[in-house]
């Protein structure tokens, strides 16, 4: 089977060196032949039977859905049954997590990353609208909404967070909980024991970063 990693754009714009090292871990364990850097939301120009390991959770659902001839598998997933990724251990630290939107119906995904948090030794602690019953973080109103009506609904659901810690799985979704006044922890940050830094968090000024670079991909 050609198995290939498909980063996602917003990896890429935010830590592409985390995404080359993802790739060599894929490479060395997982028969993963090469990156895919086509965005989702382009024809991913693929032989039939390819399998794309995915970061984000809006490839995840696009190339379950737009595509055929192809099929699908989050990196949470792979890695959760990985027995030679060396997981980072946080002794017990507690923090919170908020699902990004699509993977509201995707209850393996929720289970994979549980499964990670629980191998790095993070202490979940669930907020009250999680997994199947979580709500955006507010960014999927930008285009719908002012740049301070979806701050306001960025913060309404950071509010939410029972801990300042809140672990995250979307690019999008660690802009949203800065602007929310949280500790965003992206989990491919976590996954490398480094720290996560917002960079351009204006909802206008980071889409318009993100959608040049899918236009470019």
């Amino acid at each position: 089977m050609n198995i290939v990693f498909a980063p996602g754009c917003a990896l890429m714009i935010y830590k592409p060196l985390l995404a080359d090292r993802l790739l060599k871990y894929l490479k060395e364990n997982n028969d993963c032949k090469d990156k895919h850097l086509i965005c989702c939301r382009h024809e991913p120009n693929l032989k039939k039977g390819t399998k794309i390991i995915n970061v984000c959770s809006g490839c995840h659902k696009r190339y379950s859905e737009l595509y055929d001839g192809i099929s699908t598998i989050s990196l949470w997933e792979v890695l959760a049954e990985s027995e030679t990724f060396p997981f980072p251990d946080y002794r017990g630290k507690a923090m919170t997590i908020h699902d990004a939107c699509p993977t509201r119906t995707n209850g393996k995904v929720h289970k994979a990353i549980r499964t990670l948090l629980f191998k790095m030794n993070i202490k979940v602690v669930e907020p009250e609208r999680t997994r199947e019953n979580g709500v955006c973080c507010g960014d999927s109103f930008y285009g719908f909404m002012s740049n301070e009506k979806v701050k306001h609904q960025m913060k309404k659901r950071a509010d939410e967070m029972p801990l300042e810690d809140v672990i995250v799985h979307c690019v999008s979704c660690v802009k949203s909980m800065i602007n929310g006044g949280k500790t965003p922890r992206y989990l491919i940050d976590l996954l490398f024991n480094e720290k996560t830094h917002g960079g351009q968090c204006e909802p206008r000024e980071w889409h318009d970063i993100l959608d040049k670079f899918i236009s470019e991909h």
